[in-house]
Formats: C-alpha cells, sequence, structure tokens
C-alpha cells in the first residue's frame, strides 16, 4: 500500500505520539508499503525508508515546543505525485486539513485517529468556555473520515458521546525489547537521585505542561520522609514547576532517550503519574515494560492499561491526592508487594508489541479501501 500519513507533530519533537508514529511508519516499511509523511518542519526529510515533507510553520505561543504548519497548495502536487491508496490523518486540527481536503477531492480513502485530548487541555490553559467550540470543530473534522481509530475503549466512548462516527480501536504497543527490567542501574539510580540511591525514587516522565498536572506529585514527595523525584522531560511549564518544587528534593534531569530513558525507568521505585487528559499514556507502557511500578489517576485511557492492585496502582483524582499518597507509600513500604507489581506489570507490556499493533491498523486500512471501491461500484 501506499499511505500518506498527515501529522501536526513528528520527529524530532519528542512525546508519545511521535513515539508511536516512528514505530508505525518503520513496520509499515518493513512489511513492503509505502509512507509518506506529512509533517511540521522538523529538518528530516526521511524516515525508515518513508519520505518526510516538511511544511514551514511557527511556533504556538502557549506551547512553543509545537509548530503550527498552515497548508500550502505544494502539498496538493506531493500527494498527486505520490497516489496514495489512503490518506491517514493523525489528530486533524490543522495541518491535518490538508489530509481531508485533497482525501475529498482526489477520492482518496481517509482515515482518522484521536491521540490528543485537546477539549480536556483548554481547562489548564484558562479556555474550558471554548471546548463545546473545539467538540464541534472535531466532530467536522473526524466525520469526513472512513474511519476514526482511538487508542483506549475510554475515547472511543468519549468521540461517540459527541457525535463522532465509525470509531474503531487502535490496539496500543510498547517497544519491549528497549524498555525492560534487566536495565535497572545504579549509576543511574544515583544520577536520578542527584547521589542519594539509598533514598526512595520517584520517577515522572513526559512533557513538562500544564496539563500533565505534575505540581499535584509535590504532596506526595513530601508525605515521604527522604524521598527523591526525578522530572525527566521537559517543556513549557519547567519554570513553573522549578518555583512549585523548589526546596524539595526534585531533580529536573531533562530528554532522556533510548537505553538512558528505559534504564532510568527500570532504576526508580514507582512512576508517579497525575495527568488526567490521557487519550492512552504510552509512557505508562514504557514504564510497566521496565518493571516500574505505576502510580496513576484513574481517567481516560490508563485504566485500559492499568489494572489495580494487579500490575501497579489507580487513584480518584477527584477525591483529591490522599488516595495517590496512600497507594505510593503503599507501594514503597510492602517491598514483596511491590515485586509482584514489577513482574505483573511486564507481562502485561509484553502482550502488546509494535508489530501486533501494526497488522492491525495494515487490516483497518485495507478493509476502508476494499469498502471505498465496492462502494464506487456499486
Amino acid at each position: 500500500m501506499r499511505i500518506a500519513l498527515f501529522t501536526e507533530t513528528f520527529l524530532p519533537k519528542v512525546d508519545g505520539i511521535v513515539t508511536r508514529l516512528c514505530h508505525t511508519v518503520d513496520h509499515l516499511q518493513r512489511n513492503g508499503n509505502q509512507v509518506l509523511v506529512i509533517s511540521p518542519e522538523g529538518g528530516i526529510t526521511e524516515y525508515k525508508g518513508a519520505k518526510v515533507y516538511g511544511v514551514s510553520g511557527f511556533p504556538l505561543p502557549l506551547y512553543p515546543e509545537l509548530k503550527l504548519a498552515l497548508p500550502r497548495p505544494a502539498i496538493g502536487e506531493i500527494i498527486e505525485e505520490f497516489k496514495p491508496q489512503i490518506i491517514h490523518v493523525v489528530n486533524p486540527a490543522v495541518l491535518g486539513l490538508a489530509g481531508i481536503f485533497y482525501g475529498k477531492i482526489l477520492n482518496i480513502p481517509l482515515v482518522a485517529s484521536y491521540h490528543t485530548h485537546l477539549p480536556q487541555y483548554l481547562q489548564h490553559y484558562g479556555l474550558g468556555i471554548l471546548e463545546g467550540l473545539l467538540w464541534e470543530l472535531l466532530k467536522a473534522g473526524h466525520n469526513q473520515a472512513s474511519l476514526n481509530l482511538c487508542t483506549s475503549t475510554a475515547m472511543m466512548e468519549e468521540l461517540t458521546s459527541h457525535g463522532i462516527e465509525r470509531v474503531d480501536l487502535w490496539q496500543r504497543g510498547v517497544d519491549t525489547e528497549t524498555f525492560h527490567p534487566d536495565l535497572a542501574c545504579e549509576k543511574m539510580r544515583s544520577h536520578l537521585s542527584q547521589a542519594h540511591p539509598e533514598n526512595h525514587l520517584l520517577l515522572y516522565v513526559g512533557r513538562l505542561s500544564a496539563e500533565k498536572e505534575i505540581e499535584n506529585i509535590k504532596p506526595i514527595l513530601e508525605a515521604i520522609p527522604d524521598a527523591r523525584l526525578a522530572l525527566v522531560g521537559d517543556g513549557p511549564h519547567r519554570q513553573t514547576l522549578e518555583k512549585h518544587f523548589a526546596g524539595t528534593n526534585t531533580h529536573f534531569v531533562g530528554y532522556l532517550r533510548g537505553k538512558e530513558l528505559a534504564s532510568a525507568f527500570a532504576s526508580a521505585d514507582a512512576f508517579i503519574f497525575p495527568s488526567r487528559t490521557e487519550t492512552l499514556g504510552l509512557v505508562l507502557l514504557e514504564a510497566m515494560a521496565a518493571g516500574c511500578p505505576v502510580v496513576a489517576a484513574r481517567c481516560g485511557g490508563i485504566p485500559d492499561i492499568v489494572t489495580d492492585g494487579v500490575n501497579g496502582y489507580l487513584f480518584e483524582p477527584e477525591a483529591g491526592i490522599a488516595g495517590a499518597i496512600a497507594a505510593t507509600v503503599r507501594l514503597l513500604e510492602h517491598k514483596q508487594e511491590r515485586e509482584i507489581i514489577r513482574q505483573n506489570a511486564r507481562r502485561e507490556a509484553e502482550r502488546w508489541g509494535w508489530a501486533s499493533a501494526t497488522h492491525q491498523l495494515q487490516t483497518y486500512y485495507q478493509k476502508v479501501i476494499y469498502s471505498e471501491q465496492f462502494a464506487g461500484v456499486a
């Protein structure tokens, strides 16, 4: 198949969406497909054999790491030259509108996928009044597609409840070779804990942004004597967080990648994830693959991954942070139970390889192409 993939974010940016797309492109190419990625300009023209067409853009004021790339006529020329059999629009917002437009005027089957819970993000940026309007815009865009994919059952229900049609599940995936418990390392633990490896080590990995609610980790840290917190990642909220965590045992590590990131997961005692805006939470699966016990909010797609008391712990965010504190303290105080959680977390992650997730996606593509061709004949 020839697949044109429109995405609002791609390399060199680092986040869960980019991770999923990179593995997907890799496996699609390995399986003999030809992929064209159309994304904001990032200085990359090829990835794993797939051509990357970068569209120049400008940083978003509230989120400088993200570029806003506007559609332009040259995209149509690229699409006509590539002759895709299907167009896949990831998080249709701005650049993705070009994918929808050319899919319609060139009569190319269209798939869309939902990865970022933008309506909930608005609350964290003082724009909650626009939530209803955003849902209407999302519905108008997604309902142009023959199929809308979500990465969790909770998001399927959410989109369906807001009038988005033809919704199905795109199963989770994780790199269980890169993320592995065997990468636990005293040197990494010492680095993350700022030379205090004997203390309990709490870990957060991800964007440092308002919607991740990282401030809520502070009461957990303060409730555990001598505990240390490592925040791995970067983002627009970093300066605010540095002020918020001033005077605590918190280390702003910055970005880690590959084996270093995997080692950080494997070397920590607990992964704390308070976000209530996750459509899936890929980073949770990475933590679990590395055998790092997870304490996370019971929200969005997270309960699809974490079974409370079996392969991690969930807390009710509506009840305040007390549940997260209790779960973390229990995890740290019961070594035998923590070891069982580690083993179960790894087993859960092993069920979800990228090859299987990409095979499922290819099957969806083939069904959409076939049904469009059949409809054309009819």
